[in-house]
């Protein structure tokens, strides 16, 4: 064997290891890209499901809950009206309009039928709603208060990821960590949305 074939021989097998390298670490970071893209959806989840309970919560006490527990117990046990709104408007004789609002109280539902149903969340599971997936037992964290607003008090609340395991969204103290609602505004919507 001359040197050519040896030197052939060695740089085949060098671009086969570089190559396989090269696969393997595209792979891992794809795989781990996968994994995160699941975990945040999960995350998303229920982070819709809290925010769905708190706008009941919200409803029936006027104010949104600030722990767990409240809204635990709310989810459990709590009812939300079905109430009807009828409308009645009256032409008066100088051309104006009244209208008459109405609202009648139909009767309750219970929250976990309602929202927490078998339809819609086959595997609900209550005592893990408040668990953050894949973060090893860590709970969201909840915020709720009220602020003034063009001198009307505003009910508020947040809840976060406290730990995210995107690491684009830890920076900066956890910035961009996954939440719904919003500490200084009256939104429900969720920075992912």
């Amino acid at each position: 064997m001359n040197v050519t074939k040896i030197l052939s021989l060695v740089f085949l097998v060098g671009a086969l290891a570089l190559g396989y390298f090269l696969y393997n670490g595209i792979d891992t970071v794809m795989e781990e890209e996968k994994r995160i893209a699941r975990l945040e959806a999960r995350v998303v989840e229920k982070l819709q499901m809290l925010r769905d309970a708190q706008v009941a919560y919200l409803a029936s006490n006027g104010e949104y809950a600030d722990n767990w527990n409240d809204l635990r117990n709310f989810i459990q046990s709590g009812d939300i009206y079905l109430v009807q709104r009828s409308e009645t408007t009256v032409l008066l004789d100088y051309g104006k309009e009244e209208t008459t609002v109405t609202y009648d109280t139909l009767g309750s539902v219970p929250v976990m039928d309602s929202l927490f149903n078998e339809r819609r969340h086959p595997n609900f599971n209550l005592e893990n709603l408040h668990i953050v997936p894949g973060s090893g037992g860590r709970e969201f964290e909840f915020f709720a208060d009220k602020i003034t607003r063009n001198n009307r008090e505003i009910a508020v609340f947040e809840i976060r990821d406290p730990a995210p395991i995107n690491p684009t969204r830890r920076e900066n103290n956890n910035e961009k960590a996954l939440r719904v609602g919003s500490r200084t505004d009256a939104s429900t919507s969720g920075n992912w949305e």
